[in-house]
């Protein structure tokens, strides 16, 4: 299978497993923090974390860390959202959101590296 279509079907899996999982997450919370891209992002770079780290094939890389990861994790979401937070002048809000998301993806990613490894 071409690279082109392994980055497609796994995009396609990732978009409505993005939609699905925000929704499941944020109805369950009131607060200002989005939690729902928050987990979204924290488990989209441990799932990067754990390809990379178990040397996964270029196949599977294509299909599930560019396409999947691509497609799941958010990055312009979080960008609105973090000023969105700062239009509304929650600023403990937003600086939360900036510092975990960040923090916690590159935490995450470097976890999920560190777990598969020695695989």
């Amino acid at each position: 299978m071409t690279g082109w279509l392994l980055v497609c079907v796994g995009a396609a899996a990732g978009a409505p497993a993005r939609y699905l999982v925000d929704r499941f997450v944020q109805v369950r919370h009131s607060s200002r923090i989005p939690w729902g891209t928050l987990a979204i992002n924290l488990s989209g770079s441990l799932l990067l974390g754990c390809l990379y780290g178990g040397a996964a094939g270029s196949e599977l890389l294509l299909l599930v860390g560019t396409g999947f990861c691509g497609a799941f994790t958010t990055f312009s979401t979080f960008a609105f959202e973090s000023v969105r937070l700062l239009e509304e002048r929650a600023s403990w809000a937003a600086l939360a959101n900036l510092s975990v998301t960040l923090l916690g993806g590159l935490g995450a990613a470097f976890v999920g590296f560190a777990l598969t490894a020695s695989w």
